[in-house]
């Protein structure tokens, strides 16, 4: 060590900056007054821009946002707005054009996935949380010029050689039976410098989404990864295929559950398991069932009691009913209701009917379940269509997946690189 650099000051293995334990702020640091608006390479990020994002975000929360944690998500969304306005400008720079008709094309797009055809109806929500058109137009222009880029100056040098998907198959064959994970993730990306306040950042996510957030809203604001587009959703993935930090954590998840942030190299991850089911094994919630729907309903104001004796007479009834054929006619004759469908997939079923259902053999009923203001009701199996093994998937997908997997990481760093290329001023 140098004569002239004590082991006290000489640089941790943590701390690349070298700065001291202790030190003492030099001026005053409010929390409630932060920079609201920026202006990057001379393209002006106004107040307005900001607060129809977070509407976005905000509409997407089923709980009241304190004014705290509002602050946080604006200067969240700011940050995200600054690497948009990078894409969209690094994409001009490159003259790479997105059209107006592929943004409106994909605006309506999402329209109609959330209002059907009729797009007014999504300019007229967006108009009443407080954003606009505009504003999440101005989004689908930054994914899409992003992706225009990353095909353009990564992915023709993305390589991936035939010998490791055929290793990945080969894997993948051995891992028959074995579970996958269906995961939305969330990434934010870190560096040594700003560790902690991005963890912070993750874990007031992760806050916001245990009270209600839509998770698919939150990973289109704020994930850094490719998958941001599609909500998050990373598909179906063995563990293998995961960093050990994340395979680790989804082993033990069920479906529906939410954990982190979880440290990996280079940031911090979010997941949300969406599903489960085993490799290249038949998934039984993939049947396709016929089902009748043996339902009765009950009087407004009808007392507890009568309404008791009713479900007993209603049970009686359904247990003595012999199979799909009589069904039609002992429902008439004890005042019940019945709706046929032969098209349901058993997954589609709420996950406390599902193996209730399928441990149905023809003929045979569910317990009866729900409540005296929606009715009580049986569902009776009348057909079942066992799925096919799957064979998995092909080469040209694994040899996609791969490639995918390294354009993301290319792409971290290549808006990283725009960052600190950036003129950024705050106003």
């Amino acid at each position: 060590m140098p004569a002239n650099i004590s082991a006290q000051s000489a640089p941790a293995a943590d701390d690349p900056l070298g700065i001291p334990q202790n030190i003492t702020i030099m001026g005053h640091d409010d929390p409630n007054n932060r920079t609201a608006t920026a202006i990057v390479n001379g393209q002006v990020i106004t107040g307005t821009d900001i607060d129809q994002r977070v509407a976005l975000v905000v509409s997407a929360s089923q709980n009241e946002i304190s004014e705290e944690e509002m602050n946080r998500l604006r200067m969240q969304v700011l940050r995200n707005l600054i690497d948009e306005t990078l894409q969209i400008q690094e994409a001009k720079a490159q003259e790479i054009e997105v059209s107006q008709a592929e943004i409106d094309q994909t605006y309506a797009r999402v329209a109609s996935q959330n209002f059907g055809p009729d797009i007014e109806k999504m300019d007229a929500y967006l108009e009443s949380i407080g954003s606009s058109p505009a504003s999440l137009k101005r989004q689908i222009n930054g994914e899409l010029a992003w992706q225009q880029i990353l095909r353009r100056n990564i992915s023709p040098f993305v390589n991936v050689s035939e010998e490791e998907v055929n290793e990945l198959l080969k894997r993948l064959e051995a891992s028959r039976g074995t579970e996958e994970f269906r995961l939305g993730e969330i990434y934010l990306s870190a560096t040594p410098e700003n560790q902690q306040a991005v963890a912070q950042n993750a874990q007031r996510i992760v806050e916001q989404l245990r009270q209600g957030g839509s998770f698919v809203a939150y990973a289109r604001q704020f994930s850094e990864a490719s998958t941001a587009a599609t909500g998050g959703d990373l598909g179906f993935v063995r563990l293998a295929q995961l960093p050990s930090e994340l395979a680790t954590v989804a082993r033990e998840m069920q479906p529906g559950q939410l954990v982190g942030p979880i440290q990996i190299p280079g940031g911090y991850s979010i997941l949300y398991l969406i599903d489960k089911r085993q490799v290249l094994a038949a998934d039984p919630r993939d049947a396709i069932l016929s089902l009748k729907q043996i339902s009765i309903s009950f009087a407004e104001g009808i007392s507890e009691a009568d309404a008791a004796q009713k479900v007993e007479a209603f049970t009686t009834g359904v247990r003595a009913m012999r199979g799909c054929g009589d069904a039609e006619g002992a429902a008439q004759a004890i005042g019940a209701d019945i709706v046929t469908n032969d098209q349901i997939r058993a997954r589609s079923l709420p996950e406390q009917l599902q193996q209730l259902v399928l441990n149905l053999q023809l003929g045979q009923t569910t317990p009866p379940f729900g409540s005296i203001e929606d009715g009580v009701r049986v569902l009776m199996l009348c057909g079942r269509d066992d799925p096919q093994v799957e064979s998995g998937p092909d080469f040209d997908t694994l040899m996609g997946q791969l490639e995918d997997e390294r354009i993301n990481k290319r792409a971290q760093r290549y808006l990283r690189d725009l960052r600190n290329d950036a003129y950024i001023e705050y106003h």
